[in-house]
Order: C-alpha cells, then structure tokens, then sequence
C-alpha cells in the first residue's frame, strides 16, 4: 500500500529525504543524461513543498510545489517517477495533489511548470496549456506551460 506525502524540506526524515533527491537525480541527471544542478536551492524556499508517493519506505515518486518570486504564479517542478513505479497512475496522483494543494494554499495563483516536450498532452489532463515557445534545457525540448485561475 502506497502513501502520499507533502512537507517542506525541513520536517522531511534525512532517510526520506535522501531517497527523494536520489529519485531526481536517478531521473533527471542520470537517466536523461542532462548534467546541471538538480538540486537549485529552491527546495529551501520558506514556501517550498515538497510531495512524493512512498510505499514500503521506498520513495517511488516525487513533485515540488512553491511561488515564483515577485510574481502570482505557483509552481510545479521537479515531477519524477522510478521507472520500476512508472505506469502506476503515481504521477498523475501527484499532480492532482499539487494543484491541490496549490489551491488551498495560494488561492487565485495561476499554477507554472516547463514540461518536457513530449509530456505536454500528459500535463494538459491537468488543466495545463502550452503558453509560450519551445526551447531546450540541457538538449532536452522543453515547452513553458500555464494552468489558469479556475
């Protein structure tokens, strides 16, 4: 039996939290050969959350939640899924929650993400819209995206 769970960095177990950026960076650097730091500081942010999907204290799926600076947005970032997990539904149960949680903690607040190209359909299930042109981040494409208020 699975479990989501939602903190910020600090009240996440140094186990939990070390298998969490272990994902990521199993993911992001390792798996998608992009090598540029996964871990930015905004995990830090006082506002930042962080979600993931744990079962048998393996952390099999994660997600990040925060606000960009001087702006109305919110942001979800960093949505990641081991492939042993992958095809569970554990990453749309993520960001069903992130909007969620969004929501509840930032009412009104247009929800960000830059998701990789070929996952742009994926991310429209949940309200998201391309918003703006195609670019690369470390060879991989990329399409900035939009969630409105509502």
């Amino acid at each position: 039996m699975h479990s989501l769970q939602v903190a910020p960095l600090r009240d996440i177990p140094a186990e939990t939290l070390y298998r969490l950026l272990w994902l990521r960076v199993t993911v992001f650097v390792v798996e998608q050969r992009a090598a540029y730091p996964e871990l930015d500081g905004r995990d830090l942010e006082p506002e930042a959350e962080l979600l993931w999907v744990e079962e048998d204290g393996d952390v099999l799926a994660t997600a990040r939640v925060l606000r960009d600076e001087g702006t109305d947005l919110a942001r979800i970032g960093r949505v990641a899924t081991a492939s042993t997990a992958r095809g569970r539904g554990f990453g749309a149960e993520l960001m069903r929650a992130a909007v969620e949680r969004i929501g509840s903690r930032w009412p009104g607040a247009a929800i960000a993400l830059d998701a990789q190209e070929h996952l742009a359909e994926w991310y429209g299930q949940f309200g998201f819209v391309v918003s703006g042109p195609r670019f690369a981040e470390d060879g991989i494409p990329h399409v900035p995206m939009l969630r409105p208020v509502g």
